[in-house]
């Protein structure tokens, strides 16, 4: 079975993932941010020795027994978190399964960070999923939990439920007719953040962004599932709605999806930040049917084989930066051809 990224989903033209996030600390251990080595190698001890129980076919490792391809490959995947993979190493760890939907960070910003992952829209299914490995976890492992403010956690915007949903989308017509703005705005107007795809502070990369609940405390996890669910539905129809806009010029439409077509197959090296671009184009122009040569498939392995780390795996070799300019020319060609 393909991993879950390179699968299509529920409403696979705009939202490319669905990911579920509880945050999680265990009693009698201080935060990330205050405990010792000790306590962080004690804490990776105490869920290693759990993880057969739980089940999934999860198995835990490292950081230091991962090379930093994979890590960053993992990244690439928001899997796990770039602050994680870079100053994490010798405290660090995480508990993943072989379809790489289960992904439990270690000692992150908290003690455990369990998150649940889809291809398309799934937040009640991935919800379910979390609840329930949460469960099992909460069987085995001490909580910390106060009574009023429920799940303690290291930063106070998780305390409560723990819980952050978050939706990956495309937006490139909403980019192009210059509505894009406006869209953000409104989604921050009813207390939700709306940033780039990899967190706060980061760039829109190939026009995705990433919509994710504010709030845990005093709010269940379903009306937190069901109010982002409301946001990325209204999100997921202004973009379809701007797409026809576009689409009422069709000309200038397919000239600008097949030039970013004709680039992306018949370059001889490519950067990142320019394959990102032209992917977004190319998503674009097949999702609406005008570009006849791609499919979903095709285009999930060209956005992930492109990324430099994953580019790397695929090919099981470590290439400086212009190796992989070019090499990542040559995998797209291999990828249409297919």
């Amino acid at each position: 079975m393909l991993n879950w990224y390179l699968q299509s989903g529920n409403e696979s033209d705009v939202v490319f993932s669905t990911r579920i996030r509880l945050a999680r600390n265990i009693k009698g251990f201080s935060f990330v941010n205050r405990y010792t080595k000790n306590d962080a190698l004690k804490i990776i001890e105490i869920i290693e020795n759990i993880v057969p129980s739980l089940g999934y076919g999860l198995k835990l490792l490292r950081l230091k027994d991962i090379d930093d391809i994979t890590k960053l490959s993992l990244v690439e995947k928001h899997l796990i978190s770039p602050e994680f993979a870079y100053n994490k190493s010798e405290t660090g760890a995480i508990v993943i399964n072989d379809e790489e939907n289960i992904c439990i960070m270690i000692n992150e910003e908290d003690h455990i960070r369990l998150q649940v992952t889809s291809a398309g829209l799934e937040l009640e299914n991935l919800l379910n999923l979390a609840i329930e490995i949460d469960k099992k976890l909460e069987q085995l492992v001490p909580y910390a939990y106060n009574d009023k403010y429920g799940f303690l956690t290291s930063c106070p915007t998780n305390v409560g439920t723990g819980l952050r949903a978050s939706v990956m989308v495309h937006l490139p017509a909403l980019a192009k007719t210059g509505n894009i703005r406006k869209v953000l705005e409104v989604v921050n107007n009813f207390d939700m953040n709306i940033r780039g795809v990899y967190g706060e502070g980061s760039k829109s990369s190939g026009d995705i962004y990433q919509i994710s609940n504010k709030q845990s405390l005093g709010i269940s996890e379903q009306e937190v599932i069901r109010n982002l669910k409301i946001i990325t539905d209204k999100v997921i129809e202004q973009e379809r709605l701007a797409r026809k806009i576009l689409a009422k010029n069709q000309i200038e439409l397919e000239d600008k999806v097949y030039r970013a077509y004709g680039i992306l197959a018949n370059s001889r090296k490519l950067s990142s930040e320019e394959a990102n671009i032209l992917l977004s184009d190319v998503k674009l122009g097949t999702d609406m049917g005008i570009i006849k040569e791609l499919n979903d498939l095709k285009v999930r392995k060209l956005e992930m084989y492109t990324k430099p780390a994953n580019l790397q795996k695929y090919v099981g070799q470590t290439l400086d930066g212009y190796e992989r300019d070019v090499k990542r020319a040559e995998i797209i060609k291999q990828i249409i051809m297919q």
